[in-house]
């Protein structure tokens, strides 16, 4: 008995320190990105964006960050309109800044509600990953 006590609490020691953390963040990250789109979805029924002048709607596009501590990522619609390259500022409710930018194909992609995943710049120590579907 004792050696299946010993060969049960030798198990968890499989995985190394690193491999736990690793695990650990993609675990509470997968919880973020569930909570942030779920408060984000203010949208009952979307429409598709149009590009510059077409005849449909543009809306803002919200982008969900990594890690986040009160940043928000919004492409305007405007910025959608316009087709141009942007710098986003992310500060959002942080105590901090952080930016994004964008080239103009990226802008294009997040209107289309393409995936454009983008990593900010580095401030207060550390940066983000911020993706838009």
């Amino acid at each position: 008995m004792s050696n299946t006590l010993e060969h049960s609490t030798n198990e968890p020691d499989q995985l190394s320190r690193r491999e736990f953390t690793r695990e650990s963040v993609l675990a509470m990250l997968a919880g973020v990105v569930i909570t942030i789109t779920g408060c984000g979805d203010d949208n009952s029924s979307p429409t598709a964006p149009t590009q510059g002048g077409g005849g449909g709607t543009t809306q803002d596009v919200s982008g969900s960050v990594s890690a986040n501590h009160g940043h928000i990522a919004t492409v305007t619609a405007a910025q959608i309109t316009a087709a141009g390259a942007a710098n986003l500022d992310i500060m959002g409710n942080a105590t901090h800044p952080h930016t994004v930018s964008l080239s103009a194909s990226q802008v294009q992609q997040v209107g289309n509600r393409q995936q454009v995943v983008v990593t900010s710049t580095t401030d207060a120590g550390h940066q983000h990953t911020v993706t838009f579907n």
